[in-house]
């Protein structure tokens, strides 16, 4: 179960707007194929109750209505009055799974507690929606209070609850306690469905998943980019590969959606993915040293089973002080280009000279590199931008006038934007659109690094990724301005394409 849209909005300054998760519970859903998601909980705001609706109510017309959950509170009629108002018809009904949180936070006996449940459950039946339970606190219940744990599953074994969820809700478990916890769990309840919701506190909660699936877990919460409370949950990205891998069990997921699914979550989260992030961190699938390269080529001696492919990937290898022959030599070869071993040497000096100056060299950069170091002329320019101007005002939206140079032609057009920059897009837009007939690149990352302490003249530099017919192209440049470096990548761009 995925419950990005739930747990995943608890992470400190994410808000999702209904339309967002609508978006995102069809991705789930469909493309990657998650069996579960958890879209939100009861009671919280007036635009979380629409975006529910609006979920259940495309989930309905597509058949999958019972994937989706959402989580509700023992309080009467409350929660499940305003879950089964928004038309979804399963609850996770959050329960206390320790001695210490039912004494203290809800002053109630287990027994009173229990009774509650019941009464919910009770309610739950005669509207037709599914009954889960979270155990909130189980880790903690376990290791202070089992005998509170066990008197609270045996009071409820009979009770018509779909899914006992087991969250280690302030993430202190390892991988062994998560092991013998559900161990214990299993032995004493064979019969039941026990999932497992993992916190990673210590940077351990994909571990103690794995422990759990490995000691009779029927089920795993996940969170797209493991967003969630304080330190996030267990990444749906490791979980999958780790299950199918390590565990060697098969799921529903499909692996090829799930960089699409982390790009769009980390777009519209606003939380960037850090770029050492298993499976999709953006460096993950990047070989720097040269001898890895040289492995590649001789028996992909330096590869796994986390073949980058298999995630809707391809592996690159970097350009820099670390890089060798060998990955060189593979991003001549992407390119199509061909140099003797002598001309080879010589642009890997150059590339290990820009990296010792911490140059961001790209595979881009290459053919001009190439063209520099072997006194040839820089690439004609196909694309050439004759003039340009963009305008910004208080309460206007801003405009860009371009007039660009295509293969020998010039062409001129105007359009708004959200942003001097979008304004300067949407015109190149039109022009390839309207002018030549032929796609606009697609805009999939941008990405502005401005130096440390670095004053407001500083130079900015911009990298900005592209996909055109399929293939991924990633340009960058430096201006003091930022709008000025974010064109002067994107004419780079164009001439990439063009050439």
């Amino acid at each position: 179960m995925d419950t990005t849209l739930r747990d995943g909005e608890q992470t400190n300054g994410v808000s999702f707007v209904p339309h967002e998760k609508l978006i995102l519970a069809r991705l789930l859903l469909q493309k990657v194929n998650v069996d579960r998601i958890e879209v939100a909980s009861a009671r919280v705001s007036d635009g979380e109750k629409e975006a529910v609706t609006m979920i259940c109510r495309w989930a309905r017309q597509a058949g999958c209505l019972d994937r989706v959950e959402v989580l509700g509170f023992v309080d009467g009629k409350t929660s499940l009055d305003w879950i089964n108002d928004t038309g979804c018809r399963n609850i996770n009904l959050l329960c206390k799974g320790s001695e210490k949180h039912c004494k203290y936070q809800l002053k109630k006996t287990l027994e009173q507690h229990v009774n509650d449940i019941k009464n919910s459950i009770k309610y739950a039946s005669e509207l037709g929606i599914g009954v889960n339970v979270y155990l909130e606190d189980w880790s903690n219940g376990m290791k202070e209070s089992p005998e509170y744990v066990f008197a609270f599953v045996d009071a409820l074994r009979n009770a018509g609850i779909r899914r006992f969820m087991l969250p280690d809700t302030l993430g202190v478990l390892n991988p062994i306690q998560t092991a013998e916890y559900f161990q214990q769990m299993t032995h004493r309840y064979p019969e039941l469905h026990f999932d497992f919701h993992a916190h990673n506190d210590y940077d351990l909660a994909t571990s103690n998943v794995m422990a759990a699936v490995m000691n009779g877990c029927k089920g795993v919460h996940t969170a797209v980019n493991g967003l969630g409370e304080r330190a996030g949950n267990a990444p749906l990205s490791s979980v999958e590969a780790i299950l199918r891998d390590q565990c060697m069990m098969e799921t529903n997921v499909i692996e090829t959606a799930l960089n699409e699914v982390s790009r769009m979550v980390e777009n519209l989260s606003g939380i960037a993915v850090p770029p050492n992030k298993p499976i999709i961190g953006e460096s993950v699938f990047t070989q720097v040293a040269g001898v890895h390269a040289d492995g590649d080529n001789k028996h992909s001696l330096y590869c796994n089973d986390l073949l980058p492919e298999r995630f809707g990937r391809k592996r690159e290898y970097a350009l820099g002080k670390n890089s060798g022959k060998a990955n060189i030599l593979k991003n001549l070869e992407e390119l199509g280009l061909e140099l003797t071993p002598e001309q080879t040497r010589r642009v890997t000096d150059r590339i290990i000279e820009l990296g010792d100056k911490k140059q961001l060299v790209t595979q881009e950069d290459l053919p001009y590199i190439v063209s520099d170091v072997l006194k040839h002329s820089a690439p004609d320019d196909k694309v050439k931008l004759v003039s340009y101007m963009v305008t910004t005002a208080y309460g206007l939206k801003p405009m860009a006038s371009v007039k660009l140079d295509v293969n020998g032609e010039v062409y001129e057009e105007s359009a708004m934007g959200d942003g001097m920059y979008d304004a300067f897009v949407r015109a190149c837009r039109h022009i390839y659109k309207d002018k030549l007939q032929r796609t606009f690149p697609w805009l999939t990352n941008y990405q502005v690094s401005i130096p440390p302490g670095g004053r407001t003249d500083a130079l900015v530099q911009t990298t900005i990724s592209w996909t055109y017919d399929d293939r991924m192209y990633r340009t960058r440049a430096l201006d003091a301005d930022q709008t000025e470096a974010a064109i002067k990548a994107t004419i780079k761009m164009l001439n990439l394409i063009e050439q």
